[in-house]
Formats: C-alpha cells, sequence, structure tokens
C-alpha cells in the first residue's frame, strides 16, 4: 500500500505548494531564529549556570532546524529535470547574489548598531570586532568564509557545495532501486556516529598522527577520510528523496510510537550530552560542537522524528501559508541583526526568565525579519537579495 498523493508525486512538488511542505519551512525557520536566541544564554557557560542550562536545554530542543532545511532542498530539487549548467546557473546564481548582498549588508548593521544606536551585554560581543577598520575587513573577507556578523550564511556557502552535487546524485537516484537508496542511507548512518568515535578513541589510547586526531586516514595532510565521501548533510538529501518517494506506510499509532521515543532518546543525548561535555571538558569548544553536530546520530534522530510526523499530517494547500514559506529563505538571511537587538531589549528587564526572553526574542526577531524580507519583496531590485 502507498500514502496519499501528495507524499509521493515528486515531480509536482516542483510545481505546487504542497500544505506540509510548507508547514514545514516555516517550522525550519522559526527553530533556526529560536536556536540562535539561545546562544547568547548558552555562552554564559559557568558565569550564570541558570541561562546556561536554559540556553543549553532550549538549543539542543530545536537542533533539527538546519537539517529540516536541507531536506526541504531534497524534496524539492531531487531528481534534478535539467542539464547540469542550466541547474547551475539556476541555482547557483540564486544563491550568490543573496550572499554578497548580506555578506556587505549585515556587518554594516552590526557597525552602525553597537556604534550609534544600541549597547550590548552579550558574551559574544567584542566592541574591537567592530570598529570601522574591522567592519570593513569584514566586507571583502567574506569570499574566504563567513564571520560573527554573518554567523548564518555559513549554510550558504554549505548549500552552493550540495548544489554542485546534486546532479551527480540525481543520476544515480533516478537509476537507483530501493535497496541500494537504503543501502546508502545506512552507511550514513554509520557515518553519523564517527563524531562520538573520535571523542572516545583518546579513552582507548588513540594519539592520533603527528598530533591530528583525525580518524580512517585523517591526517595533516589528508582531509578525505573513509566516510568523507558519504558523510554530512549529502545524507539528509537522500533521506528526504527516499522518504517521499517511499514514504512510510506506519499509522498515526505506530509513528507516534516510534518518533516520539526518537525524538526523546535524541533529545535527551543532544542536551545532557552538551552539559556533561562543558562540565568534564571545561574550555574545550570543539568538543561541545560535536554533540550539537547537525550532522550526529542524536540530531538525525530529531530530524527524522519532525520531518515524518509533519510529511504525514494532512495539511491543505493554503495560499497565506503558501506565502508564509516563501519569504523564510529571506527571514533567514537577515535575522541575526535583529537576535542581537531583541537579546539587548529584553536585556533591560532582567527580572523576565530566560526561557521567556528566549522566546520573546524568537518571535520579535521572527516578526520584524518577516516585515522586511515583505518590504523587499515589493521591489525588484530588493527582491533579488531575499528569493
Amino acid at each position: 500500500m502507498t500514502q496519499p498523493s501528495h507524499n509521493i508525486a515528486i515531480g509536482s512538488l516542483k510545481r505546487e505548494n504542497i500544505g506540509w511542505i510548507d508547514l514545514l519551512r516555516v517550522i525550519a525557520c522559526f527553530l533556526v531564529v529560536f536556536s540562535h536566541c539561545c546562544d547568547p544564554f548558552v555562552a554564559q557557560f559557568d558565569n550564570d549556570r541558570n541561562s546556561f542550562l536554559t540556553g543549553t536545554f532550549s538549543g539542543s530542543l530545536v537542533r533539527a532546524c538546519v537539517p529540516l532545511f536541507v531536506m526541504m532542498t531534497g524534496v524539492l530539487l531531487l531528481p534534478v529535470l535539467t542539464d547540469m549548467k542550466t541547474f547551475y546557473k539556476k541555482r547557483i546564481v540564486r544563491i550568490v547574489i543573496p550572499l554578497i548582498f548580506w555578506s556587505v549588508t549585515l556587518p554594516v548593521l552590526y557597525y552602525i548598531y553597537l556604534n550609534y544606536i544600541g549597547t550590548t551585554q552579550s558574551p559574544s560581543i567584542s566592541m574591537e570586532n567592530f570598529t570601522l577598520p574591522a567592519t570593513l575587513n569584514k566586507i571583502y573577507t567574506f569570499i574566504f568564509n563567513f564571520n560573527y556578523d554573518t554567523t548564518p550564511l555559513w549554510y550558504l556557502y554549505m548549500l552552493v557545495g550540495l548544489y554542485l552535487i546534486m546532479p551527480i546524485l540525481s543520476a544515480w537516484l533516478k537509476q537507483a532501486p530501493r535497496q541500494d537508496i537504503k543501502l546508502f542511507l545506512i552507511i550514513w548512518g554509520i557515518s553519523l556516529i564517527l563524531p562520538y568515535i573520535k571523542m572516545a578513541a583518546p579513552v582507548l589510547g588513540y594519539t592520533g598522527n603527528f598530533g591530528n586526531m583525525g580518524l580512517f586516514g585523517i591526517c595533516d595532510w589528508n582531509d578525505y577520510g573513509t566516510f568523507y565521501y558519504v558523510s554530512g548533510f549529502i545524507g539528509y538529501l537522500v533521506l528526504a528523496y527516499y522518504l517521499v518517494k517511499y514514504p512510510l506506510n506506519w499509522n498515526w499509532k505506530k509513528t507516534l510510537s516510534i518518533t516520539i521515543p526518537l525524538f526523546l532518546t535524541g533529545y535527551l543525548i543532544t542536551s545532557l550530552g552538551y552539559i556533561l561535555t562543558q562540565e568534564y571538558f571545561p574550555g574545550n569548544y570543539a568538543n561541545l560542537e560535536i554533540v550539537w553536530y547537525f550532522a550526529g546520530i542524536n540530531v538525525f534522530m530529531m530530524t527524522f522524528s519532525v520531518f515524518v510526523i509533519i510529511q504525514k499530517l494532512n495539511i491543505p494547500s493554503s495560499q497565506n501559508l503558501s506565502n508564509l514559506a516563501s519569504m523564510t529563505f529571506g527571514i533567514y538571511l537577515c535575522h541575526f541583526i535583529f537576535v542581537q537587538i531583541s537579546y539587548d531589549i529584553f536585556g533591560y528587564i532582567p527580572t523576565v526568565p530566560v526561557i521567556i526572553r528566549i522566546i520573546g526574542m524568537a518571535c520579535i526577531s521572527f516578526l520584524i525579519s518577516y516585515i522586511v524580507v515583505r518590504f523587499m519583496n515589493s521591489f525588484t531590485i530588493t527582491k533579488r537579495f531575499i528569493k
């Protein structure tokens, strides 16, 4: 038996507004904004333990945000229906223009806000990084990588990489039998536990190669270990394609009995693992990031659960929901500066509980970003920077 047609009509997804997809895009976008609202409190560590714990438990809850965005890309763009050149021209150019615009605009906005409008007590902010020379440096060094002001734009660099491989991946997916795709996903699943193997290896006596603690062939002269080509976000693309082409034939009882425990397990590993890592490896920020890896087994547990539940919902197509979903990319691009401003605003009322501050910051940042994007969407020139 198969699921309803709105779950399996892959080709039509390029041309239709599918309710559950629009809803998932909005949810993923809000979760991204929410996660960035948690970061200033997570950064408190032992300086304010209550803020740290609240930020950690809240931020861990929404780690599925970025993988869900990637899965939407897999749902909407796989299989690729054009030749490689056409696909690159349409997709990569569409990313590069907003990347350039916001890589310049966000540092300028931060400079103006921090030097002439607001004051901040954020632990992530050092004013020496927001002088005019520092800002000018950020404006052109984006050609190498993102910076603090443009933190969310890391996703665009990664997304371009996914676009580069998608036509090649698509050619395989078009002819691959179901069992082959499942086998790939199993191999990818193994790669999701590698971060924890890397953490455990020194305890088991592994000392690395010439100081490099990489595994399975990774060393100072080689970044490309055994699982390099089958790891990371590429698995979420294939997983989304698979779940849409071969939807799970589970009733609601089975769906919830699997996804809820799976989500909770992933969440507990993420939140408690982060806290324990910070406690036993203080100052080791690299290990902290391992627990929050988007391509870690615990975050996968949460991502899979959310995707499957939303996919199963019979969400009717709605023009209002579709319009909001169409703004999510722009909201993602511009929200970071508004997170900073909302954090500073709530700083003037310190009696507000941390969790209320986080929720308030997320709602305010999302709403302001939406208004900005709606305004930019009204003009042909600025529309190119948010879509």
